[in-house]
């Protein structure tokens, strides 16, 4: 799924609480042009951390899951462009022209990913949320390439 990360984070969340204070951690590190793929199984809470990120980005009301629409567009103190290729094939998810955004001024944040793992860019974030509670996630993040590989350094030094 990964291009072989460089750095990986491994966060043991006990609560939605502890995964907003890392969705507000990536946040704030987020950048212009950063790429964030997000992975894990249904219910898994890739739109409730989705949300988080957004708010703490700054986006102002209510950020949905973009399943029908599959690219949403959010005003932040950087343009969010929150998509889900759930229902694309990879062909239809390369005839979208997602490089316009991948390649663009916002932050691209992409549920289920690993569908469109071929054409994701070299260089992003992977985030992979995995069910162990009813309130417990285990939450991998991945970085491969700069700045990505050092802002998972900096989780492990300050978190790990």
């Amino acid at each position: 799924m990964e291009n072989n990360p460089e750095a990986v984070f491994t966060f043991r969340s006990r609560s939605l609480r502890e995964t907003e204070a890392l969705a507000q951690e990536l946040a704030s590190a987020a950048e212009p042009g950063w790429v964030i793929g997000l992975d894990g199984d249904l219910g898994a809470g890739k739109t409730a951390f989705s949300q988080s990120f957004a708010r703490h980005l700054g986006v102002q009301g209510i950020v949905s899951s973009p399943t029908f629409t599959i690219i949403k567009e959010y005003a932040g103190r950087v343009p969010l462009y929150h998509m889900d290729v759930y229902r694309l094939s990879l062909e239809e998810a390369d005839e979208l022209g997602l490089d316009e955004y991948f390649f663009g001024q916002g932050i691209c944040l992409v549920e289920w990913s690993s569908i469109i793992a071929e054409i994701m860019p070299e260089r992003h974030m992977h985030i992979r949320l995995e069910t162990t509670g009813p309130e417990e996630r285990v939450i991998t993040v991945a970085g491969t390439g700069e700045p990505y590989a050092g802002v998972c350094r900096g989780l492990i030094q300050k978190w790990g």
